[in-house]
């Protein structure tokens, strides 16, 4: 019996709809036990900074936290120049999608970073490079969302969002390469792909299980999102002939 899935069907929001609503549960109850498991460790089990002392355990939330808000905005930026250049509305849905969620782990990275900042700089915030780029970073996410919002026309919409997701990957890169460029304030990475690891296997356990977490964290919402998306585009004008499709669809669940 052949397994082969035709995948490219799923590219239609029609086909789409109930395919998220079959996998968001799945991820949830993954990220329930992930981040469980990763809190524990990373606050119960994993030893003592011998510099930083408890101080140190924000790293376990902000680390992920500040990867995700990296790595989200280039999906985002991803799933836009998709849409661009196949002029996929699914695409579009999945971008719009995207953008509270990384808005909200950059807002979780600055909040935990100033947190962490108190007790080792002695002060909640400094315009250091990293941490302006990551303000900056913030700050993108929110014109992201705003400059949808305020165009009526979905297609226009759809397209100067992209335009800015897009324009604005030049960021990332300034914020991972900043401890470099520069000379910061703030720590360089304890893990990277030329270096390996400086953490103890405890502590880098803890932390790879609370990214895995954030990750699946961000594919169950977005699904949920890009579903709730779905529901009111199809209301819209341009969506009406589209309406019974996703109705039945709607109904099936």
């Amino acid at each position: 019996m052949s397994m082969d899935i035709n995948w490219l069907k799923y590219s239609s929001p029609q086909a789409f709809y109930p395919l998220a609503g079959r996998l968001i549960p799945w991820f949830a109850c993954v990220v329930v036990v992930l981040m469980g498991v990763g809190l524990y460790m990373g606050f119960f089990v994993a030893p003592t900074d011998f510099q930083q002392g408890e101080a140190y355990r924000i790293i376990f939330v902000h680390v992920p936290a500040a990867w995700m808000s990296m790595f989200l905005y280039v999906v985002m930026a991803v799933w836009a120049g998709i849409g661009m250049g196949l002029n996929a509305r699914l695409s579009f849905m999945m971008a719009q999608a995207i953008a509270p969620t990384g808005a909200m782990f950059t807002f979780l990275a600055l909040l935990t970073g100033a947190m962490w900042g108190k007790p080792t700089w002695g002060a909640w915030w400094v315009w250091d490079a990293r941490l302006t780029s990551e303000l900056i970073l913030l700050f993108q996410y929110a014109g992201v969302m705003l400059l949808r919002t305020s165009i009526d026309d979905l297609r226009r919409a759809d397209r100067a969002s992209a335009v800015f997701a897009l324009v604005g990957v030049v960021n990332v890169p300034i914020i991972y390469f900043s401890v470099q460029w520069w000379n910061t304030l703030h720590q360089g990475a304890s893990v990277s792909m030329a270096t390996g690891s400086k953490m103890a296997s405890t502590m880098l356990t803890a932390m790879l299980l609370m990214t895995l977490a954030f990750w699946l964290y961000s594919i169950a919402v977005i699904l949920a999102r890009v579903r709730c998306i779905m529901v009111e585009r199809e209301s819209l004008p341009v969506w009406n002939e589209k309406s019974a499709v996703i109705q039945e669809a709607v109904e099936a669940r």
